[in-house]
């Protein structure tokens, strides 16, 4: 009588949830960061790494290994991506009513469920990109990379990112998006070219000096409520938006007639910054002080995108709920003032 070994998939095939989980473990991060590429959530991505696993399980008697595990899961997680993009009933945040009137913007965005990336997720969810791969790990997690990829149509924004950053062969992508390889050549040309101008020259990181100085430049200024100062770090065509504010601003003048409508409505009350880092970016947690208690409460992620030696964008989102996946905690303490 022979002994034949089962192996994690068969175990799994059996009914092995254990087994099942040390299949699909090894991926769950990188799968994470893949549906977040597609919708600019970190929320909805998180739900999406959860119905892919749930498909996955659900779906093991039909995996016939003609590709390995993880192509499998992407191809699941891919699809399941193109179909929350395909519901209208995809939740979208609601639009914030500002606390002050704000002065007209430059444009109105419609980027309203974009959302920032904690680097401490990075650390275990970006695998190395194939040797065909046409952008660097780090490079396709930024913030201008990830919100031109939400400007595409969906399936462009998908081939893009399985080719483009994930490196998979053309005919592994046409076949994980049942599609052709001439049809994804297409829908590749079309993307690059779209990404490419959206994304702008925000894509010139500056050395890791450069990086700190600007950094604590703007934490400094923007504390003092310092305007000018703040103004002085900018390119000449910046951006400040807020999502989900759908209202945007675009250059020195535009940013500074914000800024200083927003620091004379805080008035009194001082601001504190928590650096963290978002989409391999600097970016700092707010809290503005809380006049009836002696704490300092959430007023706001902010992520720079740095151009160079200046700032190209400065975003700012008002998600406190994103607080602990970086984290920050719910509030601050304050002294009193001296």
């Amino acid at each position: 009588m022979s002994d034949v070994r089962q192996t994690p998939l068969d175990q799994a095939r059996a009914g092995d949830e254990q087994a099942f989980r040390a299949l699909v473990d090894p991926y769950r991060s990188e799968l994470e960061l893949h549906c977040y590429r597609l919708l600019g959530s970190v929320t909805d991505a998180e739900d999406m790494v959860q119905e892919t696993l749930l498909a996955a399980w659900r779906g093991l008697a039909g995996f016939q290994q003609r590709s390995s595990v993880r192509t499998w899961l992407y191809r699941i997680a891919t699809n399941r991506c193109l179909n929350a993009q395909r519901d209208a009933r995809r939740r979208r945040p609601p639009e914030p009513t500002p606390p002050f009137s704000p002065p007209a913007p430059t444009r109105w965005g419609e980027l309203r469920w974009l959302q920032p990336y904690p680097d401490g997720r990075l650390d275990v969810a970006d695998p190395e990109p194939g040797p065909e791969a046409r952008y660097q790990a780090a490079e396709a997690v930024e913030l201008a990379f990830v919100a031109g990829l939400q400007r595409l149509p969906p399936r462009q924004a998908a081939t893009l990112v399985l080719r483009d950053v994930l490196g998979f062969p053309l005919a592994e992508v046409a076949e994980l998006l049942d599609s052709t390889p001439t049809v994804v050549k297409g829908s590749l040309q079309r993307a690059r070219a779209t990404l490419d101008r959206h994304r702008g020259r925000l894509d010139r990181r500056p050395p890791a000096p450069t990086e700190l100085d600007l950094a604590r430049r703007f934490a400094a200024a923007y504390i003092a409520g310092d305007v000018h100062g703040v103004v002085t770090l900018l390119t000449d065509d910046a951006w400040l938006s807020m999502p989900p504010a759908p209202h945007e601003y675009r250059g020195p003048a535009a940013i500074a007639a914000f800024l200083g409508t927003s620091i004379a409505y805080r008035g009194e009350r001082r601001v504190h910054l928590v650096p963290v880092r978002a989409n391999t970016q600097p970016a700092f947690g707010a809290y503005l002080d809380d006049p009836a208690r002696p704490v300092a409460t959430p007023a706001g992620l902010i992520v720079l995108t740095l151009a160079g030696d200046r700032i190209g964008a400065i975003t700012r989102f008002h998600l406190d709920d994103l607080y602990p996946r970086f984290g920050l905690p719910g509030q601050l303490p304050t002294s009193p003032r001296g």
